[in-house]
Formats: structure tokens, sequence, C-alpha cells
């Protein structure tokens, strides 16, 4: 179990004088799912991609959702000498708003990809929490079963007939599935605050990206800008929650963007 912040694997990747930028994975993934965004921007940051607990090369914790989150913020601390960009993805996504609102003094923006402020009431919460629980259950006795499974609920739907679904389901096979049920029980949406109350006060820009056939995240994406005036939202046409891999040349283009233009109020 994770003792400290030092537990959080870090890839670091870049230059020590080019702008931060950290990019946090989702549920299921790894920091080696970045290496193709890596790859495409080449030098101009310094990149820093955490592999979540029970994910790659983080262990398990059974920890709080904020401990284990505030215990990323530390290690992000540690790791950068100046204010970073920040994106996230799904699970990363919530996590990297978590981030950015509780502690806004570490990063210029954040962009946070097919992701939640998370559920409003306790009742929600406490639901999500038993379901997730049942798919924890699940993971731990047939983990194959369950990527099936996953992989066949409408959110991924696009993804489906897409050439890369066969890469992620081989990366997501190379998961062990001890630590993933141990990382659904303590980070899914229900063991996380609701962070819809704190969005109005967000210090740093925040920028949206959701795919136009991901219904619910549109939605979410469109609550979140009436609630902040420092929220953009960016919709990306023909592709669902996975975005950055079903439209992987304009996510380059519109991250590389929105990490580039002037930020206002």
């Amino acid at each position: 179990m994770m003792a400290g912040s030092s537990d959080y694997h870090i890839r670091m990747q870049g230059p020590d004088d080019k702008p931060g930028l950290i990019l946090i994975h989702g549920f299921l993934g790894s920091s080696l799912d970045w290496l193709p965004v890596t790859r495409t921007i080449g030098n101009e940051y310094r990149f820093m991609l955490p592999d979540l607990p029970g994910h790659g090369q983080t262990p398990a914790s059974d920890l709080p959702f904020e401990s284990q989150i505030e215990l990323l913020a530390e290690t992000l601390e540690c790791r950068q000498r100046t204010p970073s960009f920040l994106a996230g993805y799904s699970m990363g996504g919530r996590i990297a708003l978590y981030l950015a609102l509780r502690h806004p003094e570490l990063f210029r923006k954040a962009i946070i990809i097919s992701a939640s402020p998370g559920l409003k009431t306790e009742k929600e919460r406490q639901s999500r929490r038993e379901s997730d629980a049942l798919l924890a259950t699940k993971i731990e006795t047939n983990f194959r079963q369950f990527l099936k499974d996953w992989y066949n609920l409408p959110l991924f739907v696009t993804l489906k007939n897409h050439p890369s679904l066969y890469s992620v389901l081989r990366a997501r096979e190379r998961n062990k599935p001890d630590r993933i049920a141990i990382a659904l029980r303590t980070l899914g949406t229900g063991s996380q605050p609701s962070l819809w109350q704190e969005l109005g006060n967000s210090q740093i820009p925040l920028t949206f990206f959701a795919g136009e056939k991901d219904l619910k995240y549109v939605e979410i994406g469109r609550q979140m800008v009436n609630l902040c005036p420092r929220i953009n939202l960016e919709i990306f046409p023909e592709c669902g929650h996975t975005l950055h891999i079903e439209k992987h040349a304009l996510f380059i283009d519109r991250l590389l963007l929105s990490l580039t233009e002037e930020s206002s109020l």
C-alpha cells in the first residue's frame, strides 16, 4: 500500500527548460497512454506523466480519495520548478479538476477531457460506491470478462469502430486486477467529493473537451460553463468519450492551441 508521495511513479520526458505539462491518464490506463501525444508534440514541453494508484508502476492505495490526490499534488510540486499546464482524461480528468481547484498555485491552466466534477449528492455517491464495489468484485473474479463488458458500454461505442481498439484492449489486459479493483473502490466517482460548488471560484482558466457523440459529457460541460465563466467548452466532432484516441490529430491541435492561447477572465 502507498506509504507516501514518493510511491507515485511519474514518467518524465522533455527538456528541463521547457514549460511543464502534466498529463493524467484514465481508469485502466497508465502513463504509457500519453506517449502518442508526447511523441507528436516533441520537445516543446517538459512532460510529467503520473501513473495513478493501482495503475502502471504506482502501487494501489486504500487511503481515501482526497488523501491519495493530496499526495499526488505534493509529488507534482516537488517535480516542477514553476506552475505547469495540466490535462487529464476521464478518471484523470476528475483528478485534474480536483487539483486545479484545490491547488491552483501549482498550475497555469487545466484541460479537462471527458470528465465531471463528481456527483452532486451523497445519495448519488453512495449508490455509485455500491455499484463500483460490485464491479470491483467482477474485476477480481474474471478480469478478462470485465474488460469485455466494460468496452461494450455505450460510453465506448465510437471506440469500438476505431482501429485503435485492439491495442487499447491489449494494454488494458496488462493491468493487475487486484490493484485495479482497489483503485476503483477508492478513486471512483462515488469516492470523490463533489466539485460543482467550487467551479465558480476557479482561480485558473479551465478548458473542457468533450466528443459530440458523448452526450452525457457534452451536457456536463455545458453545466460547468454556466457555473464558471473561466471555463471554455470545446466539442469535438464525430467522436465520443475517447476523443484523444478517435481524433488524435485534432486533439493535438486543440490541446496545443489551448496551451498557447492567451487566457483571460
